[in-house]
């Protein structure tokens, strides 16, 4: 729950300031903009009939001066110190919006009547592939579509607390706002150093948008934090997202656009994000911990998926730090290519469940005929978990006839808490090869540090895992594997406990992972080490 009654939270008041500082001028930029914007290219958005009294609608006049400066060829909206209560605003091409430190962008409440409000969703004739929230965008308070070269700066806030979270399919009625910032098939798009509270089903969902960058923001919300859908040439970078009932960074490839969309050539790095903090415990920097009244899922992961029709193609994440959530989710699942991508120098704390969960199935939310997807050449490297909950392992699994290809795993440290019984080692998972992949669905494995399962080509090399309690589970379990490279791979076991497990295992390499001796196998049906 928001405490407003405590000085760190004074953001949240109607005084006009969004985030901690001092008011500044109406026409107050960062001295870069100074330097390169004449006073011509500024449209204050008071100017134009704006209040900022946290009370009277300021959504005509802004869009005025946004559309002010549209008509000039371009420009720079500013909002001054003040809190602005808006329905839908609607960003145009080459216009810029700049929060002033003090600024706050205020999600107006959703009228009861259902006339009014915030822009309808528009249709979509391929609704059923994506849940509700991916297949619409002008129902939104900030959105643009088919624009270019914009950007949203300045250190103010945007709170959507008048907006609808959604849920699943289930279509929210016209003039209720589902989304702090929605962009479609835009070009050349800057989202920087910002802050969102409460931002609805997402704070930022950008579909079909290239040559995207998002640096420096602050998301503290109760959906998803940032949605990345069929984009190419994206840089996420130096963003905290606090997301306890859903995803924080996210990347999908939906049939949103009404063809299948991969999103490629991204980049995540030196980014923060977290399931374990009160909504606003973020941007007050209280960090103040979910307690065990709270029914939160506390979910705040980094992700692929589950939308997954395009695939994912040359991406990278590195330099994250992942803490009180879940761990970091490959999923493809729609038909689409996850390949060619690295992970690297994560370090993760208090998992709430698996650290790594890659994943190839065949759920196919996707037009007729569409053919299971492929998962390949991935590599994660310089990740250490610590204080990881033991119900699960890492789960690493394609389906029967489909497996995952060429998978590297190296410099890994796992600490679990352990505990896992006799009983939880005879368990045999479900394939689940047509559900909604999501690691919780599998429940206990029979393995306390590695689920493998339809893979072609594992390599793990200087891999360790670790327990802080006895756990009765072999530590890796192998099942329709074929090649897989085991190198310096310390993995902890109770006496008396095998090692490794394997069923149906070809081509299976062991060198230099004490106690064990270098071992070697062409193929075996079952066996223990």
């Amino acid at each position: 729950m928001l405490q407003t009654n405590t000085p760190r939270r004074e953001f949240l008041r109607f005084g006009g300031v969004g985030l901690a500082g001092a008011a500044v001028g109406a026409s107050s930029l960062p001295a870069a903009a100074e330097a390169t914007s004449p006073a011509a290219t500024q449209f204050d958005v008071k100017s134009f009939g704006a209040k900022g009294d946290g009370k009277s609608p300021d959504t005509p006049a802004i869009n005025r001066a946004i559309d002010a400066a549209a008509a000039a060829g371009g420009g720079t909206v500013v909002f001054p110190c003040g809190t602005y209560l808006c329905f839908s605003i609607h960003l145009r091409s080459n216009v810029d919006l700049f929060l002033g430190p003090g600024a706050t962008i205020l999600a107006a409440d959703s009228p009861a009547s259902g006339s009014g409000g915030y822009d309808p969703p528009e249709p979509n004739p391929w609704d059923r592939y994506q849940d509700f929230g991916h297949s619409h965008w002008h129902n939104s308070l900030i959105w643009g579509e088919n624009i270019h070269n914009f950007s949203i700066l300045g250190h103010g806030l945007i709170w959507g607390k008048g907006l609808g979270r959604g849920t699943g399919d289930t279509p929210l009625p016209p003039g209720v706002g589902n989304k702090s910032i929605s962009l479609k098939n835009c070009h050349n798009v800057t989202l920087r150093d910002f802050s969102v509270l409460h931002g609805g089903h997402f704070a930022v969902l950008a579909t079909g948008v290239d040559n995207l960058t998002l640096d420096n923001l602050k998301i503290d919300t109760n959906r998803d934090g940032i949605d990345v859908d069929c984009c190419r040439n994206v840089r996420i970078s130096n963003c905290s997202v606090n997301s306890p009932w859903d995803d924080g960074i996210c990347l999908k490839s939906s049939f949103g656009l009404g063809y299948a969309r991969s999103t490629d050539q991204v980049a995540i790095t030196n980014c923060y994000v977290t399931g374990g903090y009160e909504e606003g415990a973020l941007l007050d920097a209280t960090f103040k911990l979910i307690g065990p009244g709270h029914k939160a899922s506390r979910t705040g992961r980094i992700k692929f998926g589950t939308e997954s029709n395009g695939g994912f193609r040359n991406i990278t994440v590195s330099n994250c730090v992942i803490e009180a959530c879940h761990g970091i989710a490959l999923e493809a699942v729609d038909g689409g290519l996850l390949e060619d991508v690295t992970i690297s120098n994560i370090a993760m704390r208090d998992l709430v469940d698996v650290p790594l969960f890659i994943r190839l199935g065949s759920r196919l939310r996707a037009p007729e005929g569409t053919p299971v997807g492929q998962l390949r050449r991935v590599k994660i490297t310089d990740v250490v978990v610590s204080n990881c909950a033991s119900r699960q392992a890492s789960i690493i699994t394609g389906i029967p006839g489909h497996s995952i290809e060429d998978l590297s795993l190296s410099n890994i440290f796992v600490l679990h808490q352990g505990g896992g019984s006799k009983e939880d080692a005879s368990i045999q998972p479900a394939e689940l090869e047509t559900t909604y992949p999501e690691p919780n669905r599998f429940g206990p494995m029979p393995t306390h540090g590695f689920f493998i399962r339809h893979v072609k080509n594992i390599c793990m090399r200087d891999v360790q895992v670790a327990f802080e309690k006895p756990d009765l589970r072999p530590a890796v379990l192998l099942e329709d594997v074929a090649g897989a490279d085991f190198i310096h791979v310390k993995l902890a076991h109770a006496p008396g406990v095998a090692t490794y497990v394997m069923k149906n295992v070809e081509d299976f390499n062991l060198y230099l992972s004490h106690p064990l001796p270098e071992t070697h196998f062409g193929r075996v049906e079952e066996r223990s080490l």
